[in-house]
């Protein structure tokens, strides 16, 4: 299991939301370089981004920020907010992004998933936040038709592996991820499942590896000092 420590950026800076809400951003740092180097030093094998502007406003106003992410750090670094055509995701691959994540162009435009996937394999993953029990979109501000578990098998069948599961209630929240509705969706589908939202303590992390969860995100609790991204690290064996 991998632990991926989070950079959520809004205007070009590192803040953490509170249940998806935009206006909820505490801002954590102005240099996310400078932050996604900490985490490298730490021990990090991998970095989760967000791009929060791209992810509600549909374009981003953080590709500085991402360049100087990928710049400072050896690491790979997987990206998601925003990213709808297959151009978006062409120029983020060309930024040296080791994974991109689709989460409302796979609803709204499926096909994309078959020409990304065929083009850049398991360089694709697919973002499922998750909302009242249906899939979300544009920032987590409207919720789909879609049954996260039917929309994840139809994801597989278009050659998708890995997910990034988000109960949004829960995001942001030091309240601990939704263990049940992850291994059912592990169970269910499959597929390699990064557990995200709410993670608030280490016990939180041994529960995401107990259902064979892949990863685990964590932001606010790293950010707030709840356990050390050393001591998860040390989970990830």
């Amino acid at each position: 299991m991998i632990i991926y420590p989070a950079i959520d950026l809004k205007d070009g800076n590192c803040v953490r939301l509170k249940q998806g809400i935009m206006k909820n951003a505490t801002v954590y740092g102005r240099y996310p370089g400078d932050m996604a180097k900490s985490f490298e030093k730490k021990g990090a094998q991998w970095i989760h981004v967000v791009d929060l502007n791209g992810a509600f406003e549909g374009k981003s106003i953080n590709e500085h920020a991402i360049k100087e992410i990928v710049k400072t750090v050896k690491i790979p670094i997987q990206l998601g907010g925003g990213i709808r055509t297959m151009n978006d995701i062409d120029r983020i691959i060309e930024l040296g992004i080791s994974r991109v994540i689709l989460g409302t162009a796979a609803v709204s435009n499926p096909d994309i998933i078959n020409q990304a996937v065929k083009k850049y394999g398991e360089k694709i993953a697919v973002g499922i936040d998750v909302k009242d029990g249906k899939v979300a979109i544009n920032g987590w501000a409207e919720k789909s038709i879609y049954d996260p578990i039917k929309f994840a098998m139809n994801m597989k069948s278009r050659g998708i592996r890995t997910i990034i599961y988000t109960d949004i209630s829960k995001d942001g929240m030091m309240q601990g991820p939704n263990i049940d509705a992850s291994r059912k969706l592990i169970e269910k589908t499959k597929l390699n499942v990064i557990v995200s939202g709410g993670v608030s303590k280490l016990s939180d992390i041994l529960k995401a590896k107990e259902i064979k969860a892949v990863g685990v995100i964590t932001g606010k609790a790293i950010y707030t000092n709840a356990f050390s991204l050393e001591d998860a690290l040390k989970l990830e064996k």
